[in-house]
């Protein structure tokens, strides 16, 4: 694997949170380079299984050529489904490590990042029909207001969706750079690449419907994990982090803990470690991307 890719962040913690069984079955939702995938699989004697899903097309040169491992090339809100399909239900261990790898960001053709100059693409499934262009370019400015303010917990969201509705009158906004033009007046001095990154994640978190996938997610993984399997789920933004801690907390994603008939706490995970898990000082040095993660851990009733 060319560790270019993507640095898993991390790994120890991961592979411990999952208290893996040598013969159980796990899935790695989010298979990326390959890298806490082959670690799983270190831990795992000849009867364990992993399942590994991927929407991203570059992510199956990273194929473990196993007899024990199984590719799902699809969103991991389809979890289920596969899982079903391929005969694993019910599992041993859960990963996720949510957001985009460092591989898609550098490709500068995906659209990804503020460094270079490309199209406004941002699907991380690149069969997919929506793209960051077409969110620029057709959605109406209250819905841009919207994505801006609740995606990228953007302060003058609603001066930036004006902006944009106002600059596409004059042409359409095709490009990374066509984009920058158009709301440069609106970028903080001294925080532009914060700014910028911020109106990104909203783009992206659009386009690839994010959140509504998360939630999707962590359903079927509570519905397929065994009485004392685990879920590991590793999140880069407040957004993302909010909806695991909350589904882990109360089973659901907003409102408070309800109790079943019997007064017991009616949620199918326990949660293992108390609040997030955190990189290291150290991994953080050779790593600028754990500086954001945070770990969560629980384990089904």
């Amino acid at each position: 694997m060319d560790n270019t890719y993507h640095v898993p962040v991390m790994l120890a913690e991961c592979i411990e949170g999952l208290a893996i069984k040598p013969n159980g079955t796990y899935v790695d939702v989010t298979f990326g380079g390959g890298g806490h995938s082959r670690e799983i699989m270190k831990h795992l004697g000849d009867k364990g299984t992993l399942v590994a899903f991927d929407q991203d097309a570059d992510a199956q040169q990273n194929m473990i050529d196993d007899s024990r491992f199984i590719f799902v090339d699809q969103n991991f809100r389809y979890l289920k489904n596969f899982a079903r399909l391929h005969g694993v239900i019910p599992v041993d261990g859960i990963l996720a490590d949510l957001g985009v790898s460092s591989y898609q960001f550098d490709q500068a053709d995906r659209g990804f990042s503020i460094r270079f100059d490309a199209e406004l693409d941002m699907r991380m499934n690149q069969s997919g029909d929506l793209t960051a262009k077409q969110v620029v370019n057709t959605y109406e400015e209250a819905d841009l207001h919207r994505i801006f303010g609740i995606y990228g917990e953007i302060q003058n969201a609603k001066s930036l969706a004006r902006t944009i509705a106002t600059a596409r009158l004059n042409g359409s906004i095709d490009t990374i750079a066509d984009l920058k033009n158009a709301i440069s007046g609106l970028i903080p001095r001294g925080k532009e690449n914060k700014y910028l990154a911020q109106v990104f994640q909203a783009l992206r978190i659009e386009v690839n419907q994010e959140l509504e996938a998360l939630k999707e997610f962590l359903v079927q993984a509570s519905e397929i994990l065994k009485p004392g399997g685990r879920l590991v789920v590793m999140s880069y933004h407040s957004l993302e982090d909010r909806l695991v801690k909350n589904f882990i907390a109360k089973g659901k994603f907003s409102g408070e803990l309800e109790k079943d008939i019997y007064g017991n706490d009616d949620r199918p995970l326990i949660a293992v470690s108390r609040g997030a898990v955190t990189a290291s000082e150290d991994e953080i040095k050779q790593n600028n991307r754990a500086r954001s993660a945070k770990l969560r851990i629980a384990v089904k009733k």
